[in-house]
């Protein structure tokens, strides 16, 4: 018998579902108040999406670098990475409990859905793209490019023609805490694979460690994050040729010294919501950025973001995956399609 979607989450959880304590990592709690002071405008414009009695949740903590969230709205719940716990994270909204969705998970990092709802993720131990079935099973969509393995795939979005897009940075391959140690075979590239052929291709290959990627609402523009200079820049580029080929690479956004963005989203106006922090407290948390790359918003978080999704009934919950635990805020803004 063919499985539905709910069914293969259902399956697929394996683990006794526990509640996490809220307040672990020095007590931390949100706050009473309203509105929460965490949150920040520093522009004007960003007060629309500001929702005056919506505070700060703290959904789980006790892993040990949390990445890669994806929402599942037709099973309620979301999926993340704790990379080094080699673990597959699950949330559900109707109970609030916390499981394991798969372990071992091959130092899963960036996860996404398909257009058919499948999930996507970056995986580190196997070098490769995979995609998980309805029916619970792994497909190795690739790990390979002319013949050499990838390095460590890392974020990942998905492109309304079904393309895949990915960043392949090796610090899956640098230490045995995220993955596994081996030498680099290939440059690290941004990768558009077409599932349906097994085609790849390099659509940008002149970054040093490309990082978080990410498509406009009308996907007419791409966003990549380089984690190698400091401060680290966010490019923007148009996308062309039916959606196969970027150009006009441009600075968008230039983060302080040590501001270290990392994964992002977009909302339906094209903000960017993007995990910040690590160099300095005051800077961890969400940082928020309109189209034209201007800072207009800030969420304080008690640990660095290293990435985030939009999700929830109405795709009006950000989720952000924040080192040791799992955070949530409503939001008066929607998370674009492939956010």
């Amino acid at each position: 018998m063919k499985m539905t979607r709910r069914d293969m989450f259902g399956a697929a959880c394996a683990a006794t579902a526990m509640t996490l304590p809220r307040t672990a990592l020095g007590g931390w709690e949100p706050s009473e108040r309203y509105p929460d002071p965490a949150i920040k405008s520093l522009d004007p414009s960003f007060n629309k999406y500001r929702l005056f009695n919506a505070s700060i949740e703290r959904l789980a903590t006790g892993m040990r670098w949390c990445e890669g969230p994806a929402w599942f709205g037709d099973a309620r719940c979301l999926i993340w990475s704790d990379i080094p716990n080699n673990a597959l994270m699950r949330w559900d909204e109707e109970t609030g409990a916390v499981s394991v969705y798969r372990k071992p998970a091959n130092h899963a990092n960036g996860n996404t859905r398909d257009r058919q709802g499948r999930l996507i993720s970056c995986e580190h131990e196997t070098r490769s793209i995979t995609r998980t079935e309805y029916d619970g099973s792994v497909t190795v969509l690739m790990d390979r490019f002319e013949g050499k393995r990838l390095n460590s795939p890392n974020d990942v979005s998905v492109k309304s023609d079904d393309s895949i897009w990915f960043s392949d940075p090796p610090f899956g391959i640098r230490t045995n805490y995220q993955g596994n140690i081996a030498p680099s075979e290939l440059p690290s590239n941004i990768y558009r694979l077409d599932p349906k052929t097994g085609r790849a291709t390099v659509v940008e290959g002149t970054l040093a460690l490309p990082n978080g990627v990410e498509l406009s609402p009308d996907e007419s523009k791409c966003y990549i994050e380089d984690s190698g200079p400091n401060p680290r820049p966010i490019y923007a580029y148009d996308v062309v040729d039916d959606g196969t080929r970027l150009v006009n690479k441009r600075i968008l956004i230039t983060a302080e010294p040590n501001g270290t963005p990392d994964g992002f989203r977009v909302d339906m106006d094209g903000n960017l919501w993007c995990g910040w922090g690590m160099g300095n407290a005051e800077l961890d948390g969400v940082k928020v950025f309109n189209p034209e790359g201007k800072p207009i918003g800030f969420i304080a978080l008690p640990e660095r973001c290293a990435n985030l999704a939009f999700g929830g009934r109405k795709r009006n919950r950000l989720f952000m995956t924040a080192s040791h635990s799992l955070y949530a805020l409503y939001v008066n803004a929607r998370g674009a399609k492939n956010a």
